[in-house]
């Protein structure tokens, strides 16, 4: 297939299906965005055009009852390497990046939250960081100097400064990571899927089980500022899901100390037949 200059390649797919020559996988998760899933996909696909990458751009509708998934597979004839995948029972966001992400094939991987709360260019500072092996993981920072052009309401800015102050203190987040949650994170390849291969958090609180999960596999994050821009049309409710959100935070915390105690306990056994077998024999104790 003919690729003109400036636009994404389409790298050709080994006997596997896999195509390994992608430069960065774009997922895009979306619960009730029929109002803005265009605007989003169409800004991806010119963020991988004009910058000369080839790349896949992944929405996961995660159950949505508008038509956010009939709006998104309408652009698949104009945009090629769009993929809309759907599922029929609302999960929630973290599900819906765990979907996509262990479905991509590029050598980075972005999450955007749909939106367009941070232009798709800031992307290239993340994915310089990750390509000259600054780290392993990117984070957007809505905490970091410059970063925010269009603030949040007093009430969403209060609910966020005691969010932070839970996570480090309670669920032993470093201080140095300012912003856990914000939608704009990028990832090496192996590194995305192995995380989220492994999570189990559908909700919001997926992003303190993936920052856990990788801080314990000793995986690099930094930070980078964001123009930011606050959407008041956000799916997280504080009336309603500020119960779900300490009891998912409760769940992480008990699962992951549970993970680690099994994975000690098998690497004692692991440990121990070694020194009681010799040559296939098991020597008496």
């Amino acid at each position: 297939m003919r690729v003109e200059s400036g636009s994404p390649a389409f790298a050709p797919r080994d006997a596997s299906g896999d195509a390994p020559g992608l430069d960065l996988s774009i997922v895009i998760p979306a619960f009730k965005e029929s109002g803005k899933i265009e605007l989003d996909v169409r800004a991806a696909f010119s963020f991988l055009r004009d910058h000369g990458l080839s790349g896949e751009i992944i929405v996961v509708d995660d159950g949505s009852p508008d038509d956010t998934f009939a709006k998104a597979s309408a652009l698949r004839e104009e945009i090629p390497i769009l993929q809309v995948l759907r599922y029929p029972k609302n999960r929630g966001k973290g599900h819906a990046l765990k979907y996509g992400i262990t479905r991509t094939r590029g050598k980075r991987v972005l999450f955007a939250d749909a939106g367009l709360c941070v232009p798709y260019e800031i992307a290239s500072i993340g994915l310089t960081m990750i390509d000259l092996g600054m780290c392993d993981i990117a984070h957007g920072s809505r905490a970091m100097r410059g970063s925010i052009r269009r603030a949040q309401p007093l009430h969403r800015r209060i609910g966020s400064r005691c969010y932070a102050l839970l996570i480090h203190t309670a669920m032993g987040i470093p201080w140095y990571l300012s912003d856990t949650n914000c939608g704009f994170k990028l990832y090496r390849r192996e590194a995305a899927h192995e995380l989220f291969a492994r999570s189990f958090t559908d909700g919001f609180m997926y992003d303190v089980e993936i920052v856990l999960r990788a801080l314990a596999a000793g995986l690099t994050i930094l930070e980078f500022p964001v123009l930011w821009s606050n959407d008041p049309d956000s799916r997280f409710d504080p009336r309603t899901g500020s119960f779900r959100l300490l009891r998912d935070l409760f769940i992480i915390r008990l699962k992951l100390a549970l993970e680690k105690r099994s994975e000690i306990s098998l690497g004692q056994i692991d440990a121990s037949i070694p020194a009681r077998f010799s040559n296939g024999v098991e020597t008496p104790k």
